[in-house]
């Protein structure tokens, strides 16, 4: 079924082939487990168990920087799991939310009353928070703070509307961005990067937003069945007295006009993708953070001006996202990628979208940054060929990005 969706793309067909073939597996990064304590092995476990897109890119960055972006992805996945929960009452979830920052110097806090499926990372919350403080105090520092101000936005967010679209953005801040501006600075704290990746919170900021905005239009109508509302009040209602409205076909024109602008919005975060890539100096922390912001682009296009958004879910093709993966490994690649997809979307754009001349003109600016030779030039002479490996590109291939491809809801960040 895979390669039959890729028939009309020789090249996915060959990639997919690849992929299905595994012809380099045995070239994955390994750990090495034997040199670690118990509860790191324990902790690398949970990650494998519990993330269903970055075990496998987190294995694959350099040096103490990969144990780092772990732990920090299961301190959120934590605090993530209590915000899912429906079954902790508002006066219990607020106050563990707001401080949960506190229990990461709390050797023996644990929480047992959670009914969500990754509630082991609450149950044996003593063996990861033990590696946090395991861990460097730069590092330390960065997981504690965004710790925090993720935890203070979900409490602020439990039960409001995403309204305006200024909310929307500070929405997708708290669950997206914040993830972004955190991983910039173990980034840095880590000096695989400059200390300007760190430094620059606004592009960081970027960098989440795409993936969250992304994320939030593609899953209008799960989040309808599943009594969620993402999508802000300030734009549907344009067009429509009910969000639900857009789910009956005959709504399907005020639909896609909503759908439309929300795209157009999040396009505007590309450039800032472009620029901090362009940035990044590490192999592996730039096929880290490229991969996921490719797929990203594709599944906007796939989305821009698609009925299918309102009748089911939207994919890529899983040949377009092996392709994707095994492409985006450096500045000029990820250019081109954009570039193509930038133009698809802008052969879709209708004389009668009511978004029209805003979304040609944010297409125009990615069209001329996607074709800057600065962006290009700035990486250029740091990337090495040889390190573009078949381990990178496994670790890639591995990662299924399901993000992009099949239906992760707003709020699973990382």
């Amino acid at each position: 079924m895979d390669i039959l969706k890729s028939l009309g793309h020789p090249e996915e067909i060959i990639n997919l082939f690849k992929y299905k073939i595994g012809g380099c597996r045995s070239v994955m990064p390994k750990l090495d487990y034997d040199s670690m304590s118990e509860t790191l092995r324990t902790c690398y476990a949970y990650l494998n168990q519990t993330s269903r897109s970055f075990a496998a890119v987190i294995q694959a960055l350099d040096g103490e920087l990969r144990h780092a972006v772990c732990i920090f992805y299961l301190v959120l996945r934590a605090l993530d799991t209590v915000e899912d929960d429906m079954s902790i009452p508002l006066e219990k979830k607020v106050p563990l939310l707001q401080d949960f920052h506190m229990f990461l110097y709390q050797p023996e806090w644990s929480f047992s009353e959670s009914r969500e499926k990754d509630r082991q990372v609450l149950e044996d919350f003593p063996t990861i928070s033990v590696e946090f403080r395991n861990l460097g105090q730069e590092y330390r520092d960065v997981i504690s703070d965004i710790c925090h101000r993720m935890g203070v936005g979900m409490a602020e967010f439990l039960e409001k509307k995403v309204s305006s679209m200024k909310e929307w953005d500070k929405y997708c801040h708290y669950v997206a961005g914040l993830v972004g501006i955190g991983l910039s600075r173990l980034f840095s704290a880590s000096q695989l990067e400059d200390a300007e990746v760190g430094r620059d919170t606004e592009l960081a900021n970027s960098m989440g937003l795409f993936l969250q905005k992304t994320n939030i239009i593609r899953d209008y109508l799960e989040d309808q069945q599943e009594g969620r509302a993402f999508w802000p009040q300030e734009a549907w209602s344009q067009f429509a007295s009910r969000l639900e409205d857009f789910a009956s076909p005959q709504h399907l024109s005020s639909a896609l006009s909503c759908l439309n602008l929300l795209v157009t919005d999040a396009l505007h975060h590309v450039p800032d993708v472009i620029a901090y890539l362009s940035r990044l100096r590490n192999q592996s922390v730039f096929n880290f953070c490229a991969i996921p912001q490719v797929m990203a682009i594709a599944t906007l296009s796939a989305c821009y001006n698609n009925p299918e958004v309102f009748q089911g879910v939207v994919k890529i093709r899983k040949g377009q996202a092996v392709t994707l993966m095994m492409q985006a490994t450096n500045m000029g690649a990820v250019q081109s990628i954009i570039a193509q997809y930038s133009q698809e979307i802008l052969q879709k754009v209708s004389a009668a979208d009511p978004s029209r001349e805003k979304t040609l003109r944010i297409l125009s600016l990615i069209h001329e940054k996607s074709l800057s030779p600065a962006a290009l030039s700035s990486r250029a002479h740091h990337i090495s060929p040889v390190y573009v490996s078949a381990a990178m590109l496994l670790a890639a291939l591995s990662w299924q990005y399901m993000n992009a491809a099949a239906g992760q809801p707003p709020g699973e960040h990382v």
